[in-house]
């Protein structure tokens, strides 16, 4: 038996909230989805994550979420990482660091799938210790039953997360890049079984940079002066991943690029 996983690169702001609630339920339905998995850690006016939007990704039909380097940005959400089962922070921020290392959803036809985030250490402000000895841990921490494993490495560099692929490859079911909101056309499954793909891309406006209005970006990059960088509203698209696993065996049996355009 398969089971069919969507994952959706980072959700930016307004525009990308919106996205996920009008286009999931669909392509949930027309994709046989039976677990959707997405980077939420910018869906706050494009920086962190409230309580309030937490809940209204779960009432969308999101199953598990990863969160990164802003993951604590937004003070209030901490309460929800020590409480929610469906939420991760990166496993390889400090021990003392609020909130889940791993979350494991079971689906309704009885599979466990487990998600695990991981930040690079390269250009990365917030501190972070080895990621490859941090999911070496969490992997043997995971119930024996889950057979199908996700991995989130959010990273600015794109050779860090080509190594994870390789270095988790045969091991975990599905690694996918999160963080530098640009979509990848490197997607495979790799020799062992995992489906790879370096960046999911960004679930947001696209008429833009990274999600921000690209004249205030602009002006910063030629004046050098701060301004605060707003969310853009135009280009909308929903940007991420189908993969199919092996429900017994965790192993990929393919993997495709999703980009949907928002209305």
């Amino acid at each position: 038996m398969l089971t069919n996983l969507l994952c959706i690169g980072d959700v930016v702001g307004t525009p990308g909230r919106r996205a996920v609630q009008d286009l999931l339920p669909g392509l949930t339905t027309d994709r046989d989805i039976h677990c959707n998995i997405v980077n939420v850690e910018n869906a706050a006016g494009g920086s962190g994550l409230t309580a309030n939007l937490y809940s209204k990704f779960v009432n969308c039909g999101v199953q598990l979420m990863t969160m990164g380097d802003h993951v604590y940005r937004r003070r209030e959400i901490i309460q929800t990482l020590e409480t929610s089962d469906r939420i991760v922070r990166p496993a390889n921020m400090s021990p003392q660091a609020p909130g889940r290392e791993f979350a494991v959803y079971e689906t309704e036809a009885g599979v466990r799938v487990a998600v695990i985030s991981l930040l690079g250490r390269m250009y990365m402000r917030a501190p972070s210790d080895c990621p490859f000895r941090a999911v070496d841990r969490v992997l043997s921490a995971l119930p024996d039953d889950v057979n199908i494993i996700v991995v989130d490495m959010h990273a600015e560099v794109t050779s860090e997360k080509v190594a994870m692929g390789w270095y988790l490859d045969g091991r975990v079911s599905i690694v996918f890049g999160t963080h530098t909101h640009i979509p990848t056309a490197d997607e495979r499954v790799l020799p062992k079984g995992t489906a790879y793909i370096t960046d999911l891309g960004m679930t947001g406006p696209y008429d833009s940079i990274l999600g921000r209005d690209k004249d205030r970006v602009l002006s910063v990059m030629t004046t050098a002066i701060p301004t605060p960088f707003d969310v853009a509203t135009d280009d909308v698209r929903l940007c991420g991943i189908v993969v199919q696993v092996d429900s017994s065996t965790g192993r990929a049996h393919g993997i495709e690029r999703v980009c949907v355009q928002a209305d």
